[in-house]
Order: C-alpha cells, then structure tokens, then sequence
C-alpha cells in the first residue's frame, strides 16, 4: 500500500502533517488484511509525484493497481493522469480498477496476434488461473477492411496462433476463443459487461513505434465495465 503526496517547495508552504497520510495508507491496509486473512501487507508514504514514485514501485513490483481517478480528479473526467500515465510507463502490468466486476465472469482476453501482445496472452491465462476462471480470448477484426485474402479462417489462425503453448502450462484453464466482427474499440467495451477482468497488451499491431498507449487500450482504461489491466510489451 503506497501513498504519494508532493507540495509546493516556497517558504510560504509548510510540509503536510504525515500523520493523516499514514492513517490513510494503514486503513487501506486493514481492508486488504480484512478481505483476505493472513495476507502481507506493507504500508508505505512516499514523498514524491505519484507517477513518479509509483513507476519506481513498478520496477520491482509484479503489478501496480490504482483506481480511474484520485483525489485530484475532476468531475466528468474518467480516466485520472496518474492511471492513464503509469499505464504507459509502468515496468510491470498495471491493473485499473473500474467499475465492479462480474464476479462469474471469465478473464477476457483482447488477443491481436503481435509479438508485443504475447506478454499479455501470459498474463491472461496467470490470472485466470489465480482466479478459477474460464479465459475468453477474442480477437475483434472488420471483414470489410481486412487485408486481402484475410478471412474467418485466418482470423481464428491467428487467435489460435496468439495462444499456442499457453494451454499447456496451465492445463487447468478453459480458454474459449470468439472471432468478434466490429469497431475494436466498441467491441472491447461491450465485452467487458460480462467479464471480471479485461486484458489488454499496450499496444498492438496498429501501433506506432514510440507510442507507449496505443487508441484501443486508452479507450478501455477510460469506458470497460470491469477491471483493467494493460501489459506492456517490453519492461
């Protein structure tokens, strides 16, 4: 549990009182304790810019989870800077905890079949077996802007392709895979009504080389109905 906090460095501005900020950061703590008996939890408040801190945490950290917004947000904004930041820079997969999950739901997994996805294609099939859930990987195209000689066929090859060898290392799995014709973007979203976690790879093969959140995974941080959580390619 990490709390980031900064002020203004003028004589004017005295440091805040830490002890609020660590109440905080202990109640937080003891809802996770109350939530799930016997687990460790450390409690930590940083000074610092919270992207910054957080993105250091992630260094060593297996996944940052944060909320769409913090306290800083504004009305009518969905999506807080310090989620859709840290989803962009973050060393390890960061998880943002929208609105409640179906709790039966599967783990959906947005597969595209490039080679910068197949960290999330791992991450997927981890949770889901952390979970006890069945694994949804879909694979959302447009038949009508499809390059030439793509068809249904190929499509389900390249889903297929995208999870070759994941099965058998979690044998415990069930995966179902749906070609899904559609908008991507709208696509996801939809999908997400029914799932407790959606699974997204930062960027993928529509991506620009240097763009660290690609249009897709920023639509589904700001609009799914359920967790989500962005695997970058590279750490």
């Amino acid at each position: 549990m990490v709390h980031a906090f900064s002020w203004p460095v003028r004589p004017v501005y005295s440091p805040p009182d830490p002890a609020p900020l660590e109440r905080l950061v202990h109640e937080a703590a003891e809802r996770a304790r109350a939530v799930v008996p016997g687990l460790e939890v450390t409690e930590a408040v940083e000074k610092g810019d919270a992207v910054a801190v957080l993105e250091a945490e992630s260094r060593t950290a297996d996944l940052v989870v944060v909320g769409p917004r913090g306290v800083g947000g504004f009305m009518g904004v969905l999506l807080g800077s310090t989620a859709a930041s840290l989803a962009a820079h973050s060393r390890c997969p960061v998880q943002v905890a929208r609105e409640e999950p179906a709790g039966d739901g599967p783990v959906v997994l947005a597969a595209d079949g490039s080679p910068a996805a197949e960290k999330a294609v791992e991450f997927a099939f981890s949770e889901a077996a952390l979970r006890g859930a069945r694994l949804l990987a879909v694979h959302v195209w447009l038949p009508d802007y499809a390059p030439a000689g793509m068809g249904t066929e190929s499509a389900e090859r390249l889903l297929a392709e995208a999870l070759a060898g994941h099965s058998e290392s979690y044998p415990d799995v069930t995966v179902e895979q749906e070609i899904l014709s559609g908008e991507t973007r709208e696509t996801l979203i939809e999908a997400s009504r029914t799932a407790q976690l959606l699974v997204v790879g930062a960027r993928g093969r529509g991506g620009f080389a240097g763009l660290l959140l690609g249009s897709v995974s920023q639509a589904l941080l700001h609009h799914a109905h359920c967790p989500v959580t962005v695997v970058r390619g590279t750490g």
